[in-house]
């Protein structure tokens, strides 16, 4: 299983020149598009500089002094790490199994 994993959106809202929040997306892949095995997933998530209860995310500055990786270090990867893999597991690697169905069962008398 090769998962690969990239930031494929950053939009930013801005304040008097500084960034005040983003919308992120990160996608990742199981394999290679094309094999029995592939699977895809995109989760997005919003950050404010502080959220609704204080907590200060990052501190606000222009979109030109933002480099790829603190703009990545907003998003929670762990938590999608885990998410991913047990999408992986339940659609690729151990699918549930449906019961088989006998159209021809005779009701017993």
């Amino acid at each position: 299983m090769a998962v690969t994993k990239a930031l494929t959106g950053a939009t930013p809202g801005s304040k008097s020149s500084k960034v005040q929040e983003w919308d992120l997306e990160y996608t990742y892949e199981n394999d290679k598009e094309g094999d029995a095995t592939y699977y895809t997933s995109t989760f997005s998530t919003h950050v404010d500089a502080t959220d609704s209860q204080g907590n200060v995310n990052f501190t606000p500055k222009a979109e030109g002094s933002w480099t790829k990786a603190q703009i990545v270090a907003l998003c929670p990867v762990a938590h999608w790490d885990t998410v991913f893999a047990s999408q992986v597991e339940s659609v690729i690697t151990s699918p549930a199994v449906p019961p088989t169905r006998n159209e021809s069962f005779t009701i017993p008398s």
